[in-house]
């Protein structure tokens, strides 16, 4: 069974993507979304933030987003602790939920899969992307978040020139471009 990553920056689709491959009966792992979760339920990470953050990083057993992301986005080498402490626990859990799965591949949906090192787990990768400004304008309406502030979390992330190399297959999510026969094409190739 393949293990299949599917990659790209915030808002360029990658959600999507996954939602038309678990049409085709596809298990997707979401990377980022179980990460959230693991945050406050892997004691491991609890304890850890607590010493990076404090002990007021969690409140009523909550992590404290807007705290602890703005000492991080301010602190680069903070954001790289956070990422060395939970990226091996979130790549174990990924592991046992694969040991689960009968599929004749399965997709691990992450946005920093490359940054990470997590794409070296991977059988191929699947780059999604989008014009910058589509991109910003996406998450400023899904999650009612400021411009400024995306921009300020993209420059977190890897550039598509920089994640193209590691990518075996991209999918063009612009709003022009259609988007499932993409995905049909790519999946019919993975199942050969």
């Amino acid at each position: 069974m393949l293990k299949i990553g599917v990659t790209g920056g915030i808002g360029s689709g990658k959600s999507t993507v996954c939602k038309i491959f678990e049409a085709l009966s596809i298990p997707v792992y979401y990377a980022d979304l179980r990460a959230r979760q693991l945050i406050e339920e892997d004691e491991r990470i609890i304890n850890g933030y607590k010493e990076l953050f404090g002990s007021n990083a969690f409140f009523r057993g909550r992590l404290r987003r807007d705290l602890v992301a703005g000492k991080m986005f301010a602190d680069p080498s903070l954001l790289q602790r956070v990422n060395e402490l939970v990226h091996p626990i979130v790549r174990e859990h990924f592991q046992k939920w694969f040991n689960l799965q009968r599929a004749p591949y399965v997709i691990q949906e992450a946005a920093i899969l490359l940054e990470s090192g997590g794409y070296k787990a991977m059988d191929k990768i699947i780059l999604v992307t989008a014009p910058r400004e589509l991109r910003i304008s996406r998450v400023a309406m899904r999650d009612g978040v400021e411009k400024d502030k995306i921009k300020e979390r993209m420059q977190h992330q890897w550039t598509d020139e920089q994640r193209r190399p590691f990518c075996d297959f991209e999918i063009i999510a612009n709003d022009t471009e259609l988007v499932v026969p993409q995905v049909l094409r790519i999946h019919n190739e993975l199942i050969e």
